[in-house]
């Protein structure tokens, strides 16, 4: 389904419990919402799952130029306000953890609870080198360039040889990502600085982070922990940057009793 929110032709998919609570989840760069399948099955006899393409990923529209995190969360504000659905619990994953941070900041009346996986606050000065030649590469290569390395730092080395077919799914979410969509939001990821305004968030959160996560590793999970007074930290053994399918069991039995408490 798509429907027009903040400006653009956002695709989504709600499904689950009629009246249930609403979760929605944000996906990862260069990905898509199909990156929640392994979640479906957990969540949908609870809850109405929200799933939606970011901004140039999926079936979403994109726009040209750089893209700001307020900017993909007025998205998701715009994509509730679209649906009529007030509250939410939200669950993003790496930018979608991101976007997450500055729903909480700027919409924090829209949100129930908060969960925040494999993801950062800050994008240290050292790493500006790292996203600009991802951008660079992009533009010069399109997005194939991107598959192998990708993948690499998303699973660890025994997942990928187990050669799931989720595997598959995600190699072409990452060709499927448009170029204006991957650079747009790379740029929003590159000016992250959210570390120094966590401790206004006082929405109860879950963080869950990948023990072997090279892109945001455990450490910039525990400096979120640190600074979020109701905050609870959960590290999954055996998993890097997609632990929401590297680890689906616990990572669904993490996410549903942080959900369901009440």
């Amino acid at each position: 389904m798509r429907i027009k929110a903040n400006g653009i032709q956002i695709n989504y998919e709600l499904s689950g419990k009629k009246g249930a609570p609403v979760v929605v989840l944000g996906h990862s760069l260069a990905s898509s919402l199909v990156m929640w399948n392994p979640q479906m099955d957990a969540l949908n006899p609870h809850f109405q799952t929200l799933r939606f393409d970011m901004r140039g990923h999926g079936n979403s529209e994109g726009t040209s130029g750089s893209y700001t995190l307020e900017l993909l969360a007025d998205d998701v504000i715009g994509l509730l306000d679209a649906l009529k659905i007030d509250r939410v619990h939200y669950v993003g994953l790496s930018i979608g953890g991101m976007i997450g941070q500055s729903l909480a900041l700027n919409h924090a009346h829209r949100l129930g609870r908060l969960v925040l996986c494999d993801t950062a606050s800050i994008i240290p000065q050292e790493a500006q080198p790292i996203w600009q030649e991802r951008i660079d590469k992009t533009l010069s290569k399109g997005m194939k360039a991107h598959v192998g390395e990708t993948m690499e730092r998303w699973f660890t080395p025994a997942f990928l040889k187990q050669g799931t077919p989720i595997l598959d799914i995600i190699r072409e979410q990452i060709l499927a990502t448009s170029v204006q969509g991957y650079i747009g939001c790379a740029e929003a990821i590159r000016k992250l600085n959210y570390l120094d305004q966590l401790s206004k968030i006082k929405i109860p959160t879950l963080i869950m982070v990948g023990e072997d996560d090279p892109g945001t590793p455990v450490s910039a999970s525990e400096a979120i922990h640190g600074r979020l007074s109701n905050s609870k930290l959960v590290i999954l053994p055996s998993a890097r940057h997609l632990s929401n399918i590297e680890q689906s069991d616990a990572f669904n039995k993490t996410l549903l009793t942080f959900l369901k408490r009440e």
